[in-house]
């Protein structure tokens, strides 16, 4: 069957700029991190991406290592713009990465030019793309030279492989230094894509800081902690949850989910019931708030999960005493 975007897909979403860039990024972005992989079923992965596309979800964001296995979810991607996203190309935003252990031998993890370059030409074949709009650096090389990785970076885009580049997972000093190489290199960091929730708030301690004052964008991940800031774990550990996986693919570790953090998840659910939202739906509402975010990555394993994302835009205003109470029950 013949894909046919939605023609109201522009008129409920809302769309950020992207630090002091031109781009502009919807609140909201699909990630592919799980469920695109071997094991997942065709028919469902490309229900997921229509339906967003279709609410105004015009980010797409993978990675090369995800799956299960590694590359699977590019190679998904790339079945599924084939068949039906093709026609609007130049109206998604897709992003993609490298950082992780990718293949065998000393060039297919961290940050050398050598890895950077082969990940992205093997990323751009499984998905059948000839550029991406946004490459980024995935996590920090220990190793390589900082500016060997952001010349590496500054070159993809030189070469039409990308438009715009980012990094991910850097803390507040090394992303100065990175922006401060790129900016020198003539390729200016569109975006940070840092973890970023009401339970692990890093970011800002400095980060945030940092993005405001280079001007750079910001994309949360986990920003419903895998899954705790839902109702998913108010009575326990279900089967079918991440936490009952094999650590390693993005699995929420057990002993994350506390007595004192399902307290915590339960009087958050309360407070969320009293906005007239569920806990999933407050806690994007609750990173959104902040106007240093562009965007925020949420993933899905059925097309519903995406239409009850979107929802959080209904509500995104806090009350100061709302804020204060969820300030009271994170510290408590």
């Amino acid at each position: 069957m013949t894909y046919t975007a939605n023609d109201q897909r522009y008129a409920a979403m809302q769309y950020r700029r992207t630090g002091r860039s031109g781009l502009k990024l919807p609140a909201l972005s699909l990630g592919l991190w799980h469920n695109f992989g071997e094991v997942d079923t065709l028919a469902n992965c490309r229900d997921i991406i229509y339906t967003a596309f279709d609410h105004g979800i015009t980010h797409i964001d993978l990675a090369n290592n995800y799956g299960p296995p590694p590359g699977a979810a590019e190679e998904t991607f790339g079945r599924i713009f084939a068949s039906g996203l093709q026609p609007y190309r130049d109206e998604l935003i897709i992003s993609t990465k490298a950082g992780w252990p990718m293949w065998p031998g000393p060039y297919g993890d961290l940050g050398s030019k050598k890895y950077l370059v082969a990940s992205l030409d093997q990323s751009l074949k499984r998905m059948g793309l000839d550029y991406v709009d946004i490459f980024y650096h995935h996590r920090p090389d220990p190793d390589t030279p900082l500016y060997e990785t952001m010349s590496a970076l500054d070159g993809i885009v030189r070469q039409g492989k990308a438009l715009y580049v980012g990094i991910s997972s850097y803390g507040p000093a090394e992303a100065a230094e990175a922006f401060k190489i790129l900016r020198s290199l003539g390729t200016p960091c569109l975006i940070h894509q840092p973890k970023y929730s009401m339970l692990d708030r890093w970011i800002e301690d400095g980060l945030l800081d940092v993005l405001e004052q280079d001007g750079v964008g910001c994309i949360t991940f986990s920003s419903l902690a895998q899954g705790l800031l839902t109702n998913k774990y108010l009575n326990g550990i279900p089967a079918d949850s991440r936490a009952a996986r094999p650590l390693g693919n993005g699995a929420i570790e057990a002993d994350a989910i506390t007595d004192a953090n399902i307290e915590k998840v339960r009087r958050l659910n309360t407070l969320a019931e009293q906005r007239g939202q569920s806990l999933a739906q407050m806690s994007l509402a609750w990173v959104l708030k902040d106007p240093r975010i562009t965007s925020v990555v949420i993933g899905a394993s059925k097309a519903s999960q995406v239409l009850d994302s979107i929802k959080c835009l209904n509500n995104p205003n806090f009350a100061a005493q709302e804020l204060e109470a969820i300030e009271a029950i994170l510290k408590g």
